[in-house]
């Protein structure tokens, strides 16, 4: 990989770093102390938050009668989503063990902690859940498809890629015949080699 590329992917891990640091002074402007996985808050800041909470009564009255109709079509997706999830979970624990990569960890992709907010009535909780769980969902699944992606066909396309998965920026050039032929078993031990 050229020089000028290494440089780039550098910088752009200093910015994300940069900017997770950003959300951790985010978090704790709003007194937010995670444990592990596990968000708190003071008990002050909790009645705080409470009286940002719309009361359901209120919410339902107050909804816009399109969004209440297309409800039924949003949460249809749960199905598919759910069988993605299942199919994607059963497909690395089966072929990851056989090409020898690590397999990723669920958990590290799916989030769901946003119901536990004191300012958010059941809907909102329940819209929160579904759509953590969904995103979260197609994140695991992007990064099940970019390992076995770097396993198999590491090359970068002709065309432009919008937000590529992070493996992405260190395949090799379109065309170049030579680099994929010399490279591929680099690549593949890389991933062999990753931390789940």
């Amino acid at each position: 990989m050229n020089e000028s590329i290494n440089e780039l992917i550098a910088r752009l891990h200093q910015i994300e770093d940069r900017l997770e640091e950003e959300f951790a002074r985010n978090r704790a402007a709003f007194h937010v102390k995670l444990r592990g996985r596990i968000a708190e808050f003071a008990e002050e800041i909790v009645q705080k938050q409470r009286r940002f909470k719309i009361r359901l009564p209120q919410y339902v009255i107050s909804a816009n009668l399109l969004y209440v109709l297309v409800a039924p079509v949003i949460y249809s997706v749960i199905i598919p989503i759910a069988l993605v999830d299942f199919w994607v979970t059963l497909y690395q624990h089966v072929c990851f063990r056989a090409y020898g990569i690590p397999r990723v960890k669920r958990s590290s992709f799916i989030a769901l902690d946003r119901h536990h907010l004191a300012y958010l009535n059941g809907v909102e909780k329940l819209n929160c859940l579904y759509c953590g769980y969904g995103n979260g969902v197609f994140a695991y699944a992007r990064e099940v498809a970019a390992r076995t992606e770097q396993f198999w066909c590491p090359i970068k396309h002709a065309i432009r890629v919008r937000d590529p998965h992070q493996h992405y920026l260190k395949f090799v050039d379109f065309g170049d015949a030579e680099g994929y032929r010399s490279k591929l078993e680099t690549f593949r031990k890389d991933m062999q080699n990753l931390d789940s």
